[in-house]
């Protein structure tokens, strides 16, 4: 039992308890880092400008509501109800509150811990062997009431380093929900335009459906009064069977596009509906590329790998600052007494402050392994991001030739259907005049048919490509900053795999 007299200077005491003080809030600040690697070079391959742009590569950049140029009301509606309701942009965002919380948590580190406690024990010694029972001291009750604080002194920088490697995962938890939302907007519209354009391809199949029917009953027609035979008779109804034999596939495509939007924007299929409408109808929007240096600012994924790649560094760095000694101090003080009514005299007050050093010296690898396995990770984030880079320009250009090629691809389909009409209708006109046999009709028919659902898909397969290159260009050039925790965030460094 530990008991407590009045003596001792007063002064002396506060003096001790305010060095004490001093040192645990000044240790933050005193504390060193020894971050900051070479950075090597990233050998990132950035082209001048892209090889299948045209001239005058930023006179139609694209904008952020990159969807409203296509000038259809319902697909505008649907990408702004996806932004709200949609569940995986929701799920992207709930990361990012996870990823604010470990920034706080890291943070954490950096500063003393103050913890009050407060006990009151009650004892009675043991008064075996002690010279019989009138031997022992009676029970007494042990009343405590302290401040304790405590701090590791972050010399070598590995809880900062811990800070900003959280402090870069929340920034890349930022760019995965703007890849989220963008791969959620794309998929909007391209759920969208298959809708519409097996919309237009049913619409088709049952106009083709309709005029061989009605050819059908004039060869039926004509075999009554003997002008037509059994096999032209058969050889027409199977061209009505194939036409519409090609209409459910479609259905089935139609409203599984409508299922698809329902899920994009958060809701049951049995409470939506989308009317949808004609491929025609839609603007064809001119998209410029701008320079490929932009890229690596623009597009989220390339963003979000620079990010993993800055946390990684910070990673790197605080595995080899595990390898020098660690400095926790800590101090204590508060009142103790064996009496409650004594508990806040003068005599009661004590304190105590501790300095440590502990320095690793075997632990069987762990070290080591940890920080090799942190270089490892290194190597691969920048792998990673080099890749990242090299796929981001690639789905430009895989892009861009899309757009060129199929637009080329419609302007001659459109020449084929109507050269193919302008056959089919000399050949149905023949046929009525009685010097065309059926066979000739029934090919000109089905080359009409082909055309124009061939014509549909090119069409589909154009707005396909546009939206593909809003895709690879990131959605459209953002007139402010780009807002994340660490807007002063260092290039992103990367050790040589053996320094």
């Amino acid at each position: 039992m530990r008991r407590f007299s009045g003596t001792g200077s007063g002064r002396i005491r506060v003096r001790c308890i305010a060095r004490a003080a001093a040192g645990l809030l000044l240790a933050p600040v005193l504390t060193g880092c020894l971050l900051g690697p070479e950075k090597p070079d990233l050998k990132l391959d950035i082209p001048d400008s892209y090889a299948t742009a045209r001239k005058g590569p930023d006179s139609a950049l694209p904008p952020l509501d990159w969807w409203r140029r296509f000038h259809s009301h319902e697909l505008t509606l649907l990408m702004e109800e996806a932004q709200t309701a949609n569940l995986d942009i929701a799920a992207a965002a709930a990361r990012i509150q996870q990823a604010d919380a470990a920034v706080r948590i890291a943070n954490a580190a950096l500063l003393p811990t103050i913890d009050f406690n407060a006990s009151a024990t009650r004892s009675r010694p043991s008064t075996a062997g002690g010279g019989g029972a009138g031997g022992g001291s009676s029970a007494h009750t042990l009343y405590n009431v302290n401040l304790q604080a405590s701090y590791t002194l972050d010399f070598w920088g590995k809880n900062r380093a811990t800070v900003l490697a959280a402090d870069e995962t929340a920034i890349s938890a930022r760019f995965d929900k703007d890849v989220v939302a963008l791969t959620t907007l794309v998929s909007i519209a391209n759920a969208f335009f298959n809708m519409l354009a097996a919309q237009e391809r049913i619409r088709i199949a049952r106009e083709n459906v309709r005029a061989a029917t009605v050819i059908l009953n004039a060869i039926q027609q004509r075999k009554k009064f003997g002008t037509a035979s059994d096999l032209e008779e058969a050889q027409q109804a199977s061209l009505v069977a194939t036409q519409r034999a090609s209409i459910p596939p479609l259905e089935i495509t139609l409203r599984q596009s409508k299922m698809a939007l329902a899920l994009l924007v958060g809701r049951a299929p049995e409470h939506f509906n989308a009317v949808g409408g004609s491929m025609r109808a839609l603007a064809i929007p001119r998209v410029s590329p701008g320079l490929p240096s932009e890229l690596l600012n623009q597009r989220p994924d390339i963003r979000e790998a620079e990010a993993n790649l800055r946390a990684q560094n910070y990673d790197v760095e605080a595995a080899r600052a595990a390898f020098f000694p660690t400095i926790p101090l800590t101090a204590q003080t508060g009142f103790e007494s064996l009496a409650l009514s004594s508990l806040f005299g003068p005599g009661a007050w004590f304190y105590t402050m501790t300095a440590s050093l502990t320095q690793p010296v075997f632990h069987g690898g762990a070290l080591i392994g940890a920080l090799e396995q942190a270089k490892g990770k290194q190597l691969e984030l920048l792998q990673d991001y080099r890749k990242s880079v090299l796929s981001g320009f690639n789905d430009v250009e895989q892009a861009l030739i899309a757009i060129q090629q199929q637009a080329l691809h419609e302007r001659y389909q459109e020449e084929v259907v109507r050269t193919s009409e302008l056959a089919y209708r000399k050949s149905k006109e023949k046929l009525e005049g009685g010097v065309l046999d059926i066979v000739t009709l029934t090919q000109t028919q089905q080359t009409w048919f082909t055309a124009q659902d061939t014509l549909a898909q090119v069409r589909l397969a154009r707005l396909l490509a546009v939206v593909q290159l809003y895709q690879a260009l990131g959605g459209g050039w953002s007139p402010v900053p780009v807002d994340t925790k660490a807007t002063d965030a260092p290039p992103p460094q990367v050790e040589p795999a053996n320094p």
